[in-house]
């Protein structure tokens, strides 16, 4: 009978002993949602290059530095006019520029000039007539490199 009452004793031997601390990190949600992300980025950047689709012509030219974001023109095969992303109207070229480079820093900045290799030459030619008659000199035109060559 003493035996059954030391067995029936609760377990007192095991109170003073702890399961050890689990020193191992599980990794594997974080490597899933890095791997989701890099998919997520994949996908994305692409799509934030530019936003007015162009068949630009190519040449031999090489690459301007740039230090910050530039300001972009795009003349489509439709003879539309953008100012970066956004639709203008010919007549609203000019005062919506002025106001832009006003905000950014003055009339000194250059603009980026994007014309469809198959837009209307006389559309390109009067909208850089435009910005020259309204004081912007610092225009490119910007163009594919060249291949095969």
């Amino acid at each position: 009978m003493a035996m059954n009452m030391a067995g029936s004793s609760g377990g007192g031997g095991r109170r003073g002993r702890r399961r050890p601390v689990m020193a191992e990190i599980n990794v594997t949600p974080m490597v899933d949602v890095m791997l989701v992300l890099l998919i997520i980025f994949m996908v994305s950047a692409p799509l934030l290059t530019v936003g007015v689709p162009l068949d630009l012509p190519q040449t031999q030219a090489k690459s301007l530095e740039q230090d910050k974001t530039p300001l972009q023109l795009s003349v489509d095969v439709k003879g539309r006019i953008f100012i970066n992303d956004t639709e203008v109207a010919m007549n609203d070229l000019v005062p919506k520029l002025k106001a832009i480079t006003d905000a950014r820093g003055g009339m000194d900045e250059r603009i980026f000039m994007r014309a469809d290799k198959k837009a209307d030459y006389g559309t390109v030619a009067r909208v850089m007539g435009q910005l020259s008659g309204a004081g912007f000199k610092r225009l490119a035109l910007v163009t594919e490199v060249e291949q095969g060559s």
